[in-house]
């Protein structure tokens, strides 16, 4: 709330900024200002719908508006340009119209604003040439080849700019996921080292208890089932809190050793596979020839791979297959889960690995939190690629073990 805020305060300082000095430009030293021409209501209906659009924009920040402050700004420099031949300025401000769409940070706009500009100053310097009228626009006939020089050098400074504030924000948004995922780890951890253990202990009684009355045959058959299934939700409880458990407890010693992940896709995948005929899919196992191994600890590698291959039968429909590939990428061993369900939108991609936070009707959350932490540990990458109503598609990296690693640099 505060940063949306903070946002609106220096956005509507900076719009305010700029529309005053268009408007000290509408009225300082305009020749048609004193007898108010049609040049002079132009240049103000003009500005006043730019204004508009700029002030708006806080209250509808979609690409729509976006889209119509763009057109808006387009109007009002090229109508300058038409208006008052005999200024230079005016071309200036039409080269540097695509620059609006850099503080969008939208790459489509960004570009089609780009190639739109580029025609348009090409259909306007061929007016310039062959029209009639082409001595009113003596300063940009006189050095026509130099002007187009300098309206090509523009927008490659414009292309440079934006490319390099595009990576910049985008390392500046992997490293907020990158915070965001330890405070969601470091909030699991608290949540474990508070409850866990004051939780256990009364769990543990009360489960003892019901399995004393579940052998005593002076309970009928129907008060037993209900303890077996009282039972069930106990050990569930305790799955909980074993997960709560394994996030939090600190490894002090990262235990390192040469794992063979397509062995291990293929137990796991071995292990899964009536797990996916109970849902009515097959899991498909694609092995490159080249061997993929990786520093990190067995178990753990399995854990990571059942979770997300069970996750990704879940979600897939009847019928469909869960393709689960892995080859060798240079320095890194890739591999993908795929799966033909119903997909997840970008903000629920977002939220995966969040505490409590699931698509399953009766999932915590905690096994792809632990997901998570498996591939940090051990330097790796995961994430998740997902169009709705055509699946999902887990991408994870590892390092290559250092041994083939250095056989594979030797090589080259």
């Amino acid at each position: 709330m505060k940063t949306d805020f903070t946002f609106k305060k220096m956005y509507y300082i900076g719009a305010g900024t700029a529309i005053a000095a268009m408007i000290t430009g509408l009225f300082w030293g305009n020749p048609h200002f004193a007898a108010i021409d049609l040049t002079f209501i132009l240049h103000a209906f003009f500005l006043a719908a730019f204004s508009f659009c700029l002030l708006l924009y806080p209250a509808f920040k979609n690409r729509t508006m976006k889209t119509v402050i763009l057109i808006a700004a387009s109007a009002y420099f090229y109508t300058l340009f038409f208006l008052y031949p005999g200024t230079w300025s005016t071309f200036i401000y039409i080269c540097l119209i695509p620059a609006l769409s850099i503080f969008f940070f939208d790459s489509l706009l960004f570009y089609l604003t780009l190639i739109l500009n580029s025609l348009f100053i090409t259909s306007m310097c061929s007016y310039i040439m062959f029209s009639k009228q082409s001595e009113l626009y003596l300063l940009t006939k006189q050095d026509l080849i130099g002007n187009v020089i300098n309206f090509l050098g523009s927008q490659i400074i414009l292309v440079i700019l934006y490319y390099v504030t595009y990576l910049r924000m985008k390392r500046q948004q992997e490293y907020y996921e990158q915070i965001q995922q330890s405070e969601r780890i470091k909030t699991a951890g608290q949540l474990a080292a508070a409850v866990a253990h004051e939780i256990r202990n009364p769990l543990t009684v009360v489960k003892g208890f019901l399995q004393l009355y579940e052998q005593d045959s002076s309970y009928d058959r129907k008060a037993k089932e209900h303890f077996a299934l009282m039972i069930d939700e106990l050990d569930t409880a305790e799955k909980v809190i074993s997960q709560f458990l394994s996030i939090s407890a600190p490894n002090k010693e990262i235990s390192l050793e040469k794992v063979n992940v397509k062995e291990i896709l293929y137990s796991v995948v071995s292990l899964l596979n009536s797990y996916g005929l109970v849902h009515d899919n097959r899991i498909e196992l694609e092995l490159g020839e080249e061997e993929c191994c990786i520093a990190a600890d067995q178990t753990e590698v399995k854990q990571l791979c059942i979770n997300l291959i069970k996750n990704a039968i879940e979600a897939s429909k009847e019928g469909l297959p869960v393709l689960v590939k892995v080859k060798r990428m240079k320095s890194e061993v890739e591999i993908k889960i795929i799966d033909h369900g119903t997909g997840m939108s970008k903000t629920e991609i977002q939220l995966l690995g969040t505490p409590f936070y699931s698509l399953k009707s009766k999932g915590t959350g905690l096994g792809l939190m632990i997901c998570f932490n498996i591939v940090k540990k051990y330097k790796g990458t995961i994430h998740f690629e997902s169009v709705k109503e055509k699946g999902t598609t887990v991408v994870i990296h590892f390092p290559l073990y250092r041994e083939l690693a250095s056989r594979e640099e030797k090589r080259i």
